[in-house]
């Protein structure tokens, strides 16, 4: 089955574990079992602190604002259009820098939700 989510319809939610935290979830395990995609957005000066995945990978396109991703043993600046792929064990976290809401795309894999 092929999904297909309108942008326009795009609803965010609370995420269910990080305040200041909103997420649209459009592939989960209960769709494939090969990955999950969803868009994030975080306010201004929120953080989502330093974690791993493991087993899985995550494919992260920073759509709009600007932040910093710790990543490599420091945090490094980030803005619309870049892109990062983080191995699974690898530690990340992301920081809202901005005074705009940061969205990001994610994938990740296998899937985390």
């Amino acid at each position: 089955m092929i999904y297909f989510f309108p942008g326009k319809e795009v609803k965010f939610e609370n995420h269910p574990k990080f305040s200041g935290v909103k997420w649209f979830p459009m592939i989960d395990k209960n769709k494939t079992d090969r990955v999950s995609v969803c868009y994030l957005l975080i306010e201004p000066g929120v953080e989502i602190p330093v974690h791993i995945h493991d087993p899985e990978i995550d494919s992260i396109l920073v759509l709009e604002g600007e932040a910093e991703i710790y990543m490599n043993g420091g945090w490094h600046k980030v803005e619309a259009g870049d892109y990062l792929f983080v191995p699974a064990k690898e530690e990340h976290g992301v920081k809202n820098i901005g005074k705009t809401p940061l969205k990001l795309f994610i994938v990740h894999s296998p899937p985390l939700y």
